[in-house]
């Protein structure tokens, strides 16, 4: 046991951003609330997404490129866990890492934020959009070709700065990030999942832990949701079977009602001119084959060549063999 954990403090990495900030303080607020006699500090560190925000996602690379860093700190034992936006974790995780709880999932979609609080479905005809996103890019110009979309890097106040600097007619939002950072004003539309499918994991937390520290596993496990924690299961398992990542618009959503999951899911090309979507259910202990299943299928229906296109357009470094959106 690390001497942290003998003097009962746990040390939580964190990414630095206004948004990551208020996610670790929500997570080291439930664990205080379950366990009042540890201690609990955030260690913050700075990724490699953190650092380069004058390039597109697709073009930097995209294994842990938020989250690589604080991993490499918690194998060293330089943290006890970590707090992640769960869309910024690989589908493979490092050796000797696990996740150890997903907090359940609130505002799991995205919104539209626009000038003079236009829907998306009456912007003028050619007007900008901006998003940093392939995901988003791709079901926009399927929604609307007609639209020019503009790149858009930062964390959330850059982006909000940087749009109403410019001309652009709107952009695209996560908008869990939003309501965090208490933005939910600007809103001017949230999108239906039949325009926007969210990223995997969207909108959910996760603790990430060493695999073998039983004792972080036990003080993580209370705040775990069950029912978050198997549709985000089922959405990784998607992923992980398409080998996609930020290069690759990959949509994924799940849901468990009645003790029946549900998840939802898309592959597209750059300009959303193809797109295929389907859906499978099944039982929630089946959550990780209902993803391979659902990959499979829309693999066969038309989403392989996509995939094949886009890889063999931009292939991929040796160090992003394992990716994420």
């Amino acid at each position: 046991m690390n001497q942290s954990i003998r003097n009962r403090t746990i040390r939580l990495a964190t990414r630095s951003s206004p948004l990551a900030r208020w996610q670790a303080e929500h997570v080291r607020t439930a664990l205080l609330v379950r366990w009042p006699e540890w201690e609990v500090v955030l260690v913050e560190i700075t990724t490699k997404g953190d650092r380069i925000f004058d390039q597109p996602l697709a073009d930097i690379g995209d294994k842990g490129l938020f989250t690589k860093e604080i991993e490499k700190a918690m194998l060293e034992g330089k943290a006890d866990a970590a707090v992640h936006s769960l869309k910024d974790l690989p589908s493979r995780l490092p050796p000797g890492l696990a996740l150890g709880a997903v907090l359940r999932r609130t505002h799991g979609g995205d919104v539209l934020i626009s000038k003079n609080n236009v829907p998306l479905a009456e912007l003028p005809e050619g007007a900008s959009v901006a998003t940093g996103s392939v995901r988003r890019r791709a079901q926009l110009l399927h929604y609307r070709p007609d639209l020019k979309v503009v790149d858009l890097r930062g964390n959330l106040d850059t982006r909000f700065r940087k749009f109403y600097e410019n001309d652009w007619a709107g952009m695209i939002l996560a908008e869990a990030g939003v309501v965090r950072l208490q933005r939910e004003d600007e809103v001017t539309e949230r999108l239906p999942f039949t325009v926007m499918l969210p990223a995997v994991g969207q909108g959910a937390l996760a603790v990430e832990i060493r695999q073998e520290d039983e004792t972080l596993r036990h003080l993580v496990e209370p705040l775990n949701d069950r029912s978050t924690a198997l549709s985000v299961a089922a959405e990784r398992s998607f992923l992980r079977r398409l080998e996609g990542g930020c290069q690759v618009p990959i949509a994924a959503r799940a849901e468990l009602r009645e003790e029946t999951l549900t998840l939802y899911g898309l592959i597209a090309d750059l300009d959303g001119k193809r797109l295929y979507r389907s859906k499978w259910s099944g039982r929630p202990q089946e959550a990780e084959s209902i993803g391979v299943r659902l990959a499979e299928r829309l693999l066969e229906e038309g989403g392989q060549a996509i995939l094949d296109e886009i890889r063999a357009a931009r292939p991929r470094r040796e160090d992003e063999k394992q990716a994420d959106e």
